[in-house]
């Protein structure tokens, strides 16, 4: 079937998942958009996305991408009574493009299998502003046909598809992985942008929000503590991000470790001059 005749449903518009479904709106294809926010649905039903109001909504989807900012939020959508195990149909296959455990991510993985429908976890490197203009890395793991039919959809969501394996979590470890990383991995672009920021001060707009970044690692530190693998700088890293938490900072992103560390040692700042942060 032609990628343009499928149905494909964008669950969680916020900044990645808004950014997922207007590149699939660009291409043509059928956009069915679900968020419990409903003035995100409102805005994509604007651009062309055909908005829901219910999980049950999705029932008729060939492919469903995922969005969604930690477990809690995922393991609702998805697991919970009426959550999109439920409502899915046999051979249809849920794309979940969040930052999760492994462990939920293979307990997605055998919820589907039971219901014989398709599972790929899809995590990214990159933040928004790379969502939007399609320079993403996208991570897959999953059963190699899931991941085949999954694949024209994940193309046009990113630059670069990586096959990870056919453990759906070992994708989402991958990922765990890529956030402590330095330019070892993909030429640590992420980590020479976030280091612009930090030179220029250029400390918002916000990519990936410091919540975010301390949920990341602590999922990371989780997993390395169950193999007894011992992450000490990403252990003092997640620290300094609570810190930021602690000033108040969440609107910010990693770049405010560069902030907290001026302000501790007593440097002038011109961001924290001009906003009234400090």
């Amino acid at each position: 079937m032609p990628l343009t005749a499928l149905q494909i449903g964008v669950v969680g518009l916020g900044h990645m998942g808004g950014a997922f479904a207007r590149n699939l709106l660009a291409d043509g294809l059928h956009v069915l958009a679900f968020d419990r926010n409903p003035t995100h649905v409102a805005a994509l039903r604007k651009e062309g996305a055909y908005g829901v109001a219910d999980m049950a909504d999705l029932c008729a989807c060939d492919i469903v991408v995922s969005s969604l900012p930690d477990d809690h939020a995922l393991e609702a959508v998805a697991l919970n009574q009426g959550g999109l195990v439920d409502v899915m149909r046999k051979d249809a296959i849920h794309i979940s493009m969040s930052t999760i455990s492994p462990g939920l991510s293979r307990r997605l993985a055998e919820a589907h299998a039971v219901r014989r429908q398709g599972y790929v976890a899809a995590p990214v490197l990159g933040n928004p502003d790379l969502a939007h203009s399609r320079k993403l890395f996208v991570l897959a793991g999953g059963h190699p046909n899931s991941i085949e039919r999954a694949r024209p959809v994940l193309k046009r969501l990113g630059q670069r598809v990586f096959v990870i394996s056919d453990d759906a979590a070992a994708a989402n470890l991958m990922k765990l992985a890529g956030n402590v990383l330095t330019n070892s991995l993909f030429d640590g672009k992420v980590h020479k942008a976030y280091g612009g920021k930090i030179l220029h001060e250029h400390y918002s707009p916000a990519g990936m929000t410091v919540p975010l970044a301390v949920k990341d690692l602590r999922l990371a530190l989780a997993e390395a503590e169950r193999e007894a693998v011992p992450m000490p700088a990403a252990s003092l890293v997640h620290d300094r991000l609570v810190g930021v938490v602690a000033r108040g900072w969440t609107d910010l992103d990693w770049s405010a470790l560069g902030l907290l560390a001026a302000l501790d040692a007593g440097l002038a700042s011109i961001f924290l001059e001009t906003t009234n942060r400090a």
